[in-house]
């Protein structure tokens, strides 16, 4: 299946046919996605779009990549109920309310995970700042790689409450996504320029397990960005 000829970027698209075999019930729950090479024969795209792709249906968590294991399904349908589904991209106040929860609840993740994380895990957190940094530096999307270092840092904290509040904001968690992608608004450049050194001193200070000083990194970051946002509001 060439999607190739579809509406919209490559990943977008392959990610929605993907979305609609889970909910259509091709995949069901706790089911296992085709292989990385078997989805890009389908559709026609390269591993970069099916990753992406993949990530993003993550970020909606509707599947859950396992290290060695594969991409499983973990949620089988769309709850229109579901809380942070009604966010309103297209005014920048919304988007500082989700940076203001989640600056509630994140300061405290990095907290515990500087405590708490393990070998692997810090690995991760590592990993995932180095792809922020790389698709920063090639110019590309940032937000799914984004998503997946602050999920990185949420399951450190080894309490799997964390994770599954950032879950559940999907796509929200990360509100550039939505405002690079359709959006009347968008993002400000210098958000992007200081995502590497904030994400540095967070990463350092988890590896140094100094909970307060990863504390006040993710403040600083998190702050932040709320702080780019309003400046973008008053101009309007």
């Amino acid at each position: 299946m060439d999607i190739r000829a579809q509406g919209g970027t490559l990943v977008h698209s392959t990610k929605e046919a993907l979305s609609a075999r889970i909910l259509g019930g091709e995949f069901p729950l706790g089911a296992r996605l085709p292989s990385e090479a078997r989805l890009c024969e389908e559709y026609g795209v390269s591993r970069t779009v099916v990753r992406e792709a993949v990530a993003s249906l993550r970020a909606d968590g509707l599947v859950e990549p396992r290290r060695g294991a594969g991409v499983f399904v973990v949620r089988d349908s769309l709850d229109s109920g579901l809380p942070f589904t009604d966010v309103d991209f297209d005014r920048i106040s919304s988007v500082i309310e989700v940076l203001e929860l989640r600056t509630g609840i994140e300061v405290e993740s990095a907290r515990l995970a500087a405590m708490r994380r393990s070998a692997v895990q810090i690995e991760r957190i590592m990993d995932a700042a180095v792809d922020v940094t790389k698709r920063v530096q090639a110019g590309e999307t940032t937000s799914e790689a984004d998503f997946a270092f602050h999920l990185a840092i949420a399951d450190a904290t080894n309490n799997p409450r964390f994770a599954e509040v950032l879950r559940m904001f999907g796509a929200a968690a990360i509100p550039r996504k939505a405002l690079q992608q359709g959006s009347s608004v968008r993002a400000p450049d210098s958000y992007l320029n200081f995502i590497d050194e904030e994400h540095r001193r967070i990463v350092d200070s988890i590896l140094d397990q100094d909970a307060e000083a990863a504390a006040s990194a993710m403040r600083q970051h998190l702050e932040g960005s709320q702080r780019r946002y309003r400046r973008l509001l008053r101009k309007g």
